[in-house]
């Protein structure tokens, strides 16, 4: 039998995650701090603080328009780079479920996909570039394939989740590409982009809740 979503499972899934994030902070602060500005912990507390009161404070009858109004919430929170991608992740994973109440397996591998276009768009950032999209994208893919292989949804997500911790370690040698952690230039290799890990830390919390 196909796995179906109800609304329930996407709040705790914010829940969870943003829950992550909270705890988090320091660590993704002191990542943040050898590699740029030292603000991803805060920015993304900032974040996890506005869904928390988000999906507190607000019913879910249509999925999509939910993760869109959830994605305006963020930006508002944090108009800083990672919250705006954070924002853009959301509203474009939103806009492909607009109108359902709940979602299939197939929708979630659709919401993926594009919440990942999203923050490459807006982002400007390719793979190799040593940012949060070597992470989702691979992610995003093993999820895909995972799901069109009749995985259960746990299943796939765990396989999402190596792909992401692979993608981080891949390019943890490597020099930073893209905004302020480009400036340190071969300072930056042998670093963990706290983007990528920020992003593991997420699917560790949506997936493992078992």
């Amino acid at each position: 039998m196909a796995e179906i979503l109800q609304s329930q499972a996407v709040i705790a899934a914010i829940q969870r995650a943003s829950n992550a994030l909270i705890v988090q902070s320091e660590y993704l602060t002191t990542l943040d701090q050898a590699m740029g500005d030292g603000d991803t912990g805060i920015t993304l507390t900032k974040v996890a603080n506005a869904l928390l009161e988000y999906v507190e404070n607000n019913p879910v009858d249509d999925i999509g328009k939910y993760l869109m109004s959830a994605g305006m919430a963020t930006n508002r929170a944090a108009p800083s780079t990672l919250g705006t991608l954070t924002a853009t992740a959301l509203m474009r994973a939103g806009k492909v479920v607009k109108g359902k109440s709940e979602i299939s397996a197939e929708d979630t591998v659709l919401m993926f996909n594009a919440a990942v276009a999203g923050i490459q768009q807006r982002g400007k950032a390719n793979l190799g570039d040593k940012t949060v999209v070597d992470a989702i994208y691979p992610a995003s893919e093993a999820y895909g394939v995972a799901v069109a292989g009749g995985a259960s949804l746990s299943d796939a997500g765990n396989q999402a989740l190596q792909a992401a911790e692979d993608g981080r370690d891949r390019v943890t040698p490597l020099r930073s590409k893209i905004g302020r952690a480009s400036w340190l230039g071969e300072r930056s290799e042998g670093k963990i982009d706290p983007g990528c890990e920020a992003l593991v830390i997420v699917l560790k919390a949506v997936v493992n809740y078992s």
